[in-house]
């Protein structure tokens, strides 16, 4: 049974300034050019707490860690964060409008905690596989806090919207936080404190799985840090928005693989070994290509392949008994998932990339939007792109509820939650 509790988060008081210049994405989202700025926005900014830059000269007792513990408490000793009175949960609402369709669409979620359980629990599950270097990161920068920063992105299941009507009245008064972020999406958040309201929620959630959607580095870390520190209060929770799979504002996009520094990669003789699992089909453009991905039943592997040079757009259409064959210790679920077909034969056996190379990010990078990764073949800082579909979240949480894990990045929700809206300090 998952456990939710509501808590008193600290958040920025006025004496931070506007709120606009104080807020970021994740961690992980923030490329140096973004970094910068959002230090030139605020002394202020969260960039400074959640990801600091680095020094000369940095050492042990000095670095990223240690400014960051240091800015902390400095902010709430100043009142630039305060904690509120009462424990709470905290509604969070995104209106956005679809990169891809233009629609506007509005994901409501709400930010609370949850006790960090391992997976072998079979109460939180995670879906994808993750790398080595960020686990590190963040559980260095918890040791030094003792806090959570950014909130994990998760999913549950409620037909009912028991916690949703909760969080629709809670929306009927003016917003806590009202802010819009550099990608036009406008981020709300309320305060629920009312103890009768916060129980029933944990009522209702008491009963659900919950799927890690975005934050299995995070996850992992307060694992680690709650074995670390057992018998300390509150180091077994970590800080998530819960989001309903069933919520009309949930958005999956497509991350597409783009691999550059294979050595002598021969072109054709890879498009003649993969013919062996999968029919193939050149187009004119990539434009011909995406509308092909784009209109390819559901029920049958396709992939995108993009190569430098002409005739070098076509689609990858699995041959379902080959790759049977080809798969027989993969369950028949994860088997018609484009990105795990990917992952076993394309890269693992055409190109000889192993899922050890995939942890260490060794000749692979991902990439949101299908012209941003044609593009980066086509400008020649890569060899080849594979251009894949979005995956579907039932589908997600049909594998992953039944104990199944996909590849790396093999989802990408949008929007990505703010960092900055609450804090939860840990002890």
């Amino acid at each position: 049974m998952a456990n939710v509790f509501p808590f008193p988060a600290f958040r920025y008081t006025a004496k931070a300034g506007p709120i606009h210049n104080l807020v970021t994405q994740p961690y992980d989202k923030i490329p140096p050019d973004l970094q910068q700025k959002y230090y030139d926005a605020s002394p202020y900014n969260f960039v400074r707490l959640t990801k600091g830059r680095e020094k000369p000269g940095d050492n042990d007792a000095n670095n990223v860690y240690t400014r960051s513990a240091d800015d902390l408490e400095a902010w709430v000793r100043d009142g630039v964060l305060a904690q509120d009175a009462a424990p709470a949960f905290y509604p969070y609402f995104q209106q956005f409008k679809h990169p891809e369709s233009g629609e506007v669409l509005v994901r409501q979620g709400f930010i609370g905690l949850t006790e960090t359980l391992p997976y072998e629990k079979k109460v939180i599950f995670g879906h994808e596989l993750t790398h080595r270097g960020p686990r590190l990161d963040r559980l260095m920068l918890t040791r030094r806090t003792r806090s959570h920063f950014g909130q994990l992105f998760v999913l549950y299941d409620d037909s009912e919207r028991a916690v949703e009507t909760r969080l629709d009245e809670a929306a009927e008064s003016p917003p806590l936080i009202d802010v819009m972020d550099h990608d036009g999406v406008l981020h709300r958040v309320w305060k629920i404190d009312d103890p009768a309201v916060t129980a029933e929620i944990q009522g209702v959630m008491a009963g659900k799985k919950i799927l890690i959607a975005d934050g299995h580095h995070r996850y992992e870390t307060s694992l680690a840090y709650a074995e670390e520190n057992a018998g300390v209060p509150g180091a077994n929770r970590v800080m998530m928005t819960f989001v309903n799979m069933r919520a009309a504002g949930l958005v999956v996009l497509a991350t597409h693989r783009v691999l550059s520094g294979l050595a002598g990669f021969p072109a054709e003789a890879f498009r003649q070994r993969v013919e062996q699992w999968f029919d193939t089909e050149t187009f004119a453009s990539s434009d011909e290509l995406r509308a092909a991905l784009d209109s390819a039943p559901a029920g049958r592997s396709a992939i995108g392949v993009s190569l430098q040079g002409a005739e070098r757009n076509y689609l990858l259409r699995g041959r379902p008994a080959v790759l049977e064959a080809c798969l027989p210790d993969v369950a028949p679920d994860e088997r018609s998932l484009d990105v795990v077909v990917l992952h076993r034969l394309l890269l693992a056996e055409a190109l000889g990339i192993s899922a050890e190379d995939v942890r260490e990010l060794k000749n692979i990078s991902y990439v949101r939007g299908f012209d941003a990764a044609v593009a980066e073949v086509r400008s020649g800082q890569a060899q080849i792109a594979f251009l894949l579909r979005p995956v579907d979240v039932r589908k997600v949480a049909q594998i992953s509820f039944g104990g199944g894990v996909m590849p790396q990045k093999s989802t990408d929700f949008y929007p990505k939650l703010l960092s900055g809206l609450t804090v939860y300090r840990i002890g």
